[in-house]
């Protein structure tokens, strides 16, 4: 066994009891200019995103297309620059410290696997040159036996055949050309890989060996995963936690199954309304499931909202639970019982002391 393999070991077993946040986001807004170089008109992509992402934990990012899922991890993976907010790393304010781009210390703590693997990968290259690259560049790999015996541990790690190192892209199956990807992302032996819908692109009956991959990745190397998605059921199998995002914000976060077992926000409702269940009774209408979309995503009042409470006074967090928490106005009466009785408890204690 190699002293990287023992290293990587080693880190699982100390982040494994540790919940302290590897990646902190902190009032992260992302806008992008609209209507042509001349234009001053904005879209605001993300509208201030908290989110952290533990130690050796494999976060969920769910929603539709165009929530802003996919923004937050190329703005943490720093291929785009943030209007404002703050990123750390490690405890480290990278923003701050790193304005303008990345370095390859941060590369090597931070990698991302792209939802197309054969758009990442240069087709004019064989599989050998993707991973010697990454080994090189990184200082991973100083000597011709070294390089040799890192490029047999990433193949073994991702259970791919020895001899398609001399294989090109377009002859490789979409699924073994994401575990070149995921081959490469372990290269630099990174901390956080943001994995952007990983399985989207692949034949349902190859997924679960993509996501029981990264979950084994997770467990014996100690990586945290930040894994975006539209897939419900695979953020519920893979998961520790899951944060729903709607309209560039985050509207609902917690333990992933028992957020998936009573949702508290209507848009997560909605979205587990679409994820096929035969535990389900009857059927869910399409055409209901139509109108509560439109009404939900506001061409009507929300069904759920008092006196379209939403267009006046926008929805804070409220706590659910310990760990959950959903970002809706019918938690407000239970947020303010519990604010009362802790201001009561702590009136109490003053008085006590």
């Amino acid at each position: 066994m190699s002293a990287t393999t023992d290293n990587a070991r080693e880190r699982a077993g100390t982040v494994a009891a540790d919940g302290a946040p590897v990646v902190e986001i902190r009032g992260l807004v992302k806008d992008f200019p609209v209507g042509g170089l001349l234009s001053r008109g904005r879209f605001r992509a993300l509208g201030g995103i908290d989110l952290d992402v533990r130690r050796g934990e494999i976060m969920a990012l769910v929603g539709e297309s165009g929530s802003g899922k996919s923004t937050i991890a190329r703005c943490v993976a720093r291929l785009e620059q943030p209007t404002s907010g703050t990123l750390r790393v490690d405890g480290v304010d990278v923003l701050a410290a790193e304005p303008r781009r990345a370095s390859r210390a941060y590369r090597a703590k931070v990698q991302m696997v792209f939802q197309d693997p054969f758009g990442s990968l240069n087709p004019a290259h064989r599989v050998e040159h993707f991973l010697t690259r990454a080994l090189v560049l990184h200082g991973r790999a100083t000597s011709a036996s070294t390089l040799k015996r890192r490029l047999t541990e990433l193949l073994d790690t991702v259970d791919l055949d020895h001899a398609l190192l001399d294989a090109y892209p377009h002859e490789l199956s979409g699924g073994q050309r994401q575990r070149v990807a995921i081959a490469r992302a372990l290269a630099v032996e990174p901390e956080v890989i943001l994995a952007d819908e990983p399985t989207s692109m692949l034949d349902v009956s190859v997924r679960i060996g993509i996501l029981n991959l990264m979950r084994r990745l997770r467990d014996e190397r100690g990586i945290s995963l930040l894994y975006i998605t539209h897939d419900l059921a695979a953020a519920r199998y893979i998961a520790d936690r899951t944060t729903v995002m709607f309209a560039g914000e985050v509207v609902e976060a917690g333990e992933s199954t028992a957020l998936m077992a009573g949702p508290a926000h209507p848009y997560t409702r909605l979205l587990l309304s679409a994820v096929p269940d035969p535990r389900r009774a009857g059927t869910f209408d399409p055409a209901e499931r139509a109108a509560l979309r439109a009404q939900v995503l506001g061409a009507t009042t929300c069904p759920y909202a008092a006196d379209g409470r939403c267009r006046d006074d926008a929805p804070v967090h409220h706590v659910v639970e310990p760990g959950w928490t959903v970002r809706c106005h019918r938690y407000r009466p239970h947020a303010e019982v519990a604010r009362r009785a802790l201001d009561v408890s702590g009136t109490a204690t003053a008085q006590t002391a």
